[in-house]
């Protein structure tokens, strides 16, 4: 594919206090991750590529074949969201990544997830 389908990422992110015990370095957030396709064509989400980074330095890689269980197609002008979930040894860190899509017409491309920011509600950084 010579030009990338555009494709609109945005993120929503949530502290799960009740499920995290910062005395014993865990901490959960969730993430809810909406992807617009700005195109006029399907797409299909095949596999995502995550990079997450604690405060103190410590990066996880996540790869893996679609999103929560699915691959799903996106049709033009809708979106798909899902809701997903990290558990950090720091109170604050950051995630970022990509998602491989593909057209209909079996062309593939990437579509980059900016990096965002997973902190405990009061966290001064």
């Amino acid at each position: 594919m010579n030009q990338q389908a555009p494709i609109k990422i945005e993120v929503k992110t949530e502290y799960i206090a009740h499920q995290s015990a910062p005395e014993e370095d865990r901490y959960l957030f969730s993430y809810t991750i909406t992807i617009v396709n700005l195109s006029d064509e399907n797409v299909t989400l095949k596999s995502r590529h995550w990079i997450i980074t604690d405060a103190n330095g410590k990066k996880t890689e996540v790869q893996g074949a679609g999103v929560v269980g699915e691959t799903p197609k996106i049709q033009p002008n809708t979106a798909y969201q899902y809701s997903s979930g990290t558990v950090l040894e720091t109170p604050l860190g950051f995630m970022e990544g990509r998602y491989l899509m593909e057209t209909d017409q079996g062309h593939s491309f990437y579509a980059p997830i900016k990096a965002f920011r997973l902190a405990v509600p009061g966290m001064i950084h």
